[in-house]
């Protein structure tokens, strides 16, 4: 079975980390969410994937070309203009003469696909949807279904008076190939606000599935945070390696896992780094420092007696002495927040920005 994933949009949820990254290249645990999303597919024998990009689309060619080094191959849409999930899904339409699997390029789950794939065709259905609980459907997609599983009813993003059950769309879909004659081309077009249900109104077999599976759409930075964290405890499971890489640690820094440091990375003298964490490459870490639940990208500098507590750094930012750097804060590339500074919780900072030592706080 082929697969269609969405990975075009900007991210502007994740912002300030995607400005200059593509939504589907964010790291997590050092890799690119979309490497885990790729391998995840392989583990389900799905291969042959297609991608639909707008956003910063060289960034996801360069690093993943044909796909052969992953072992999958990969075939590339680019669009123009943005044309909604469902116009470019209907942009692939060439490449799809049976039921194929079309997902949102920023869920991490480990839901059984090969178990979904069988659920479809003995239900011979025209659609499955993927769905899963959550405390607060009112952003997502509310989707209602009789006692069989047969989908009834969709809302997307209920009022709370219009919650009847806490099911939502889990961005995960098998349809049948004719689905995509429904989608005029070259047209913005949203397939679950208005395919699906043009495709219930004319009562098409369309069927929900339901798994107990990890799920979550880390399209904020929090979420983002927040699956890290998961993964380093264990309580979902990455379909790649993930593994740490040679770095210089001082024999007097502690350090409490689950921690993961990538290649190149200098821990001074007397550090502390509590985990969940993660560290990416050419990382340096200065003398009295104290990281506790921070997830670092590339080449990040924390100087002598910093504090990063859940927070964000991308790369090239840098953290000087003295400097706090509280709670679900997020630093943007090449941030720099200058010596004996404390920023407010949940600061959000641009790339680029300089903070001056000693400012008043964001």
């Amino acid at each position: 079975m082929k697969a269609v994933i969405l990975v075009g949009g900007e991210g502007t949820r994740l912002r300030p980390l995607t400005y200059n990254t593509t939504k589907a290249m964010v790291p997590v645990l050092n890799k690119p969410f979309l490497e885990h999303l790729l391998g995840y597919l392989k583990g389900h024998d799905v291969t042959d994937i297609i991608l639909a990009l707008s956003y910063l689309p060289e960034h996801i060619r360069d690093y993943f070309g044909d796909g052969a080094k992953m072992g999958v191959r990969l075939s590339y849409l680019i669009e123009e203009e943005p044309l909604g999930t469902g116009g470019a899904v209907k942009n692939a339409e060439g490449y799809l003469d049976e039921s194929f699997l079309m997902l949102n390029g920023d869920v991490f789950t480990d839901m059984d696909i090969t178990a979904m794939i069988d659920y479809h065709r003995q239900r011979r259905a025209a659609v499955t949807i993927a769905v899963t609980p959550v405390e607060d459907p009112t952003p997502y997609g509310l989707i209602e279904t009789d006692d069989r599983g047969r989908i009834s009813r969709f809302t997307e993003k209920p009022s709370r008076a219009q919650v009847t059950s806490n099911m939502i769309n889990a961005g995960i879909y098998i349809l049948e190939p004719d689905i995509l004659t429904r989608i005029p081309p070259d047209k913005k077009v949203s397939i679950e606000k208005e395919t699906f249900q043009q495709l219930l109104a004319r009562k098409e077999a369309m069927y929900a599935y339901s798994a107990s599976a990890y799920w979550l759409d880390m399209g904020t930075p929090e979420k983002y945070l927040r699956l890290n964290h998961d993964l380093l405890l264990g309580k979902a499971l990455s379909p790649i390696n993930i593994g740490g890489g040679k770095s210089r640690i001082d024999p007097s820094a502690d350090i409490k896992a689950p921690v993961l440091i990538g290649e190149g990375c200098v821990i001074g003298r007397g550090v502390t780094i509590k985990g969940p964490a993660v560290l990416g490459a050419e990382c340096r870490v200065d003398e009295g420092a104290t990281i506790e639940g921070a997830v670092l990208w590339n080449n990040v500098k924390v100087g002598a007696k910093a504090v990063l507590k859940n927070c964000i750094a991308a790369s090239y930012s840098e953290v000087h002495e003295e400097s706090e750097v509280p709670d679900n804060c997020v630093l943007g590339d090449r941030v720099v927040v200058g010596k004996n500074n404390k920023l407010a919780e949940g600061t959000r900072i641009r790339p680029e920005k300089q903070i001056a030592p000693g400012a008043m706080p964001f």
